[in-house]
């Protein structure tokens, strides 16, 4: 399983905090990513660059593993992978801390994607971001930090009680039978060689989010 996803942080992060929200086109064999934001202030400086590709990384993992028209919660350590893989194969995914509202969590990834479906039409997506920008999303992560700030969009989704969320307690939990997360990484396109490097140094001194 991973292991010490937390160790990444040089300092503790403050109780509610959003880290990322990735916006994805599920596709039958891989997920591509549309629209990302990501906060990675609160991780060592060196580190952040690898942090932030690790974000996409299992955020683009578990869309994958999540079938069309359902919701999942993967908790590893202290932080929450939250994702909603719509009917029609549009994802969104909230990476927090387990102190953060899953309702609030999952009402941002609705409006998301709801607004970014509105203005870029199926046609227009290419998988890469720059290609349909959608620079609200900064402005949310740091608009969400506090919970608080989305009562009115709760009243909004009112939708999201109908879907049953399915928790899961480890990221290994959501992947397919003989499938391992060291693999898929060493695998991977989306990380750089630093960042798999990172992984094998940080696995050896168990200090990472890492398959024993």
């Amino acid at each position: 399983h991973f292991k010490n996803f937390h160790r990444l942080i040089s300092a503790r992060a403050p109780a509610m905090k959003l880290y990322s929200i990735a916006l994805f086109d599920k596709k039958s064999t891989e997920a591509a990513v549309l629209a990302h934001a990501k906060d990675v202030s609160s991780f060592g400086y060196f580190q952040r660059s690898s942090v932030a590709e690790f974000m996409d990384f299992f955020s683009k993992t578990v869309v994958e593993r999540t079938t069309s028209g359902s919701r999942q919660s993967i908790q590893e350590q202290e932080y929450v992978f939250h994702v909603h893989v719509r009917q029609d194969n549009t994802a969104g995914v909230v990476i927090c801390d387990a102190e953060y509202p899953s309702r609030v969590a999952f009402s941002l990834i609705a409006k998301c994607v709801d607004e970014f479906t509105r203005r870029y039409p199926k046609s227009s997506w290419t998988g890469k971001p720059s290609d349909t920008p959608m620079p609200e999303l900064d402005s949310y992560l740091q608009k969400y930090q506090k919970p608080e700030e989305a009562d009115s969009l709760m009243k909004v989704q009112k939708d999201l009680d109908e879907t049953k969320v399915i928790l899961h307690q480890t990221m290994e939990s959501v992947l397919q039978r003989g499938e391992k997360m060291e693999d898929l990484i060493a695998k991977s396109d989306d990380l750089s060689s630093s960042s798999k490097m990172f992984y094998k140094q940080a696995k050896k001194a168990n200090s990472c989010c890492v398959v024993q």
